[in-house]
């Protein structure tokens, strides 16, 4: 295999192979990156086993041939290498990489690609097109509410569905909710709701644009998506996602809006105060104004008062830091609206004026 391409063209595209087997901590087959030279094209796969990378990138091709490199010393050799064309040529279990323009080159051994492990494959599955804007909307508005708890797997995934003409988006932990739908075309079938992890989700919002179409086919456990020149497939987490529908309030008797800009910047000076391990700030509410405090045990304490509309009696409440600026970091509407009923129960934010998404969050409590 012998090939030329552009450094910086090939190295993003590693950049998120790596990324898939970094987790890896053993140097095997699957720490390795896959590469297959033919047609004037790069093939590229990455696996983890339970997610799949493939994509393809324009080279000058030499010699046909495939191989696969140990994916971590790949990535730092490409990163190292100054800009510019490179050449590959791979032969006698070893790849040697040099750039044209400088007088250097690097011999890594390389694996044969018959070890590989092979892709599942959709088989007869049906897919179905979504705008790829829309499905980056709804990842964004909802993976960082994601679970970490691996003893309650259920909830380490974003939860889809297509439920009579929308799709459906919902994670949690327990503690917060975040939710989006979008209106969508008769054309798709329902699906019963399916759990998919965020690493796969993480990819697309990261190399999709905002234009085109993503393509998305589902099979009884494993989720296919194809966009651009990019092919992936990860294996979905098994179980039962919570009843999500219980937990949205039907009606909240007060609210306030505000800001989404100032309560952002605020939060992140309060926060400079908070304890490292509650991660708890304060919100008071009164008639035209909220307070944002924090107190640091034996260090110090924060607080900085901004403008809201709200026409109430007095409230406080206190709230995780991370759990109110994840979802306003998510959001693009400039002013939100926060709803309640009593300081000690569950919140509602929601873009102002109303969008397809909004987020829910459990108070703390107070001392």
């Amino acid at each position: 295999m012998k090939f030329t391409c552009e450094k910086n063209v090939l190295l993003k595209e590693i950049i998120i192979a790596q990324e898939i087997i970094a987790s890896r901590n053993a140097i095997s087959i699957l720490s390795n990156i896959y590469l297959e030279a033919e047609n004037d094209s790069l093939i590229i796969k990455a696996t983890d086993i339970k997610i799949n990378f493939e994509t393809k990138v324009p080279v000058t091709v030499l010699e046909e041939g495939s191989a696969t490199v140990f994916g971590d010393k790949f990535l730092g050799i490409l990163s190292a290498i100054p800009d510019g064309e490179l050449e590959f040529d791979q032969s006698d279990s070893r790849i040697i990489i040099k750039p044209f323009l400088k007088k250097m080159k690097f011999q890594l051994k390389s694996t044969a690609s018959d070890k590989f492990p092979e892709f599942p494959a959709p088989g007869k599955a049906n897919f179905f097109e979504l705008p790829i804007k829309d499905f980056k909307d709804m990842i964004l508005q909802t993976v960082f509410a994601v679970s970490d708890d691996e003893t309650r797997y259920f909830m380490n995934g974003v939860f889809f569905e297509k439920r009579d003409e929308k799709i459906i988006m919902v994670a949690t932990d327990g503690r917060r909710l975040a939710y989006i739908e979008k209106t969508v075309s008769s054309g798709i079938e329902d699906f019963s709701g399916i759990i998919v992890p965020p690493k796969i989700l993480n990819i697309i919002t990261k190399r999709a644009g905002d234009e085109g179409l993503v393509s998305i086919s589902i099979t009884d456990k494993t989720i296919f998506i194809k966009f651009g020149s990019y092919q992936l497939s990860s294996v979905l987490i098994e179980g039962q996602f919570p009843n999500y529908q219980r937990v949205i309030p039907e009606n909240q008797r007060f609210s306030f809006s505000v800001d989404r800009f100032e309560l952002l910047d605020a939060l992140k000076r309060v926060s400079l105060l908070v304890e490292q391990k509650s991660r708890r700030v304060y919100l008071g509410i009164s008639s035209g104004k909220m307070s944002i405090s924090s107190e640091e045990s034996d260090i110090g304490s924060a607080e900085e008062e901004i403008s809201c509309k709200y026409d109430g009696g007095d409230v406080s409440m206190a709230l995780n830091y991370r759990y109110i600026e994840e979802p306003l970091k998510a959001m693009s509407a400039d002013e939100l609206c926060v709803y309640f009923t009593e300081a000690n129960k569950v919140i509602t934010i929601k873009p102002s004026p109303d969008e397809d998404y909004f987020h829910i969050l459990m108070p703390m409590q107070i001392d």
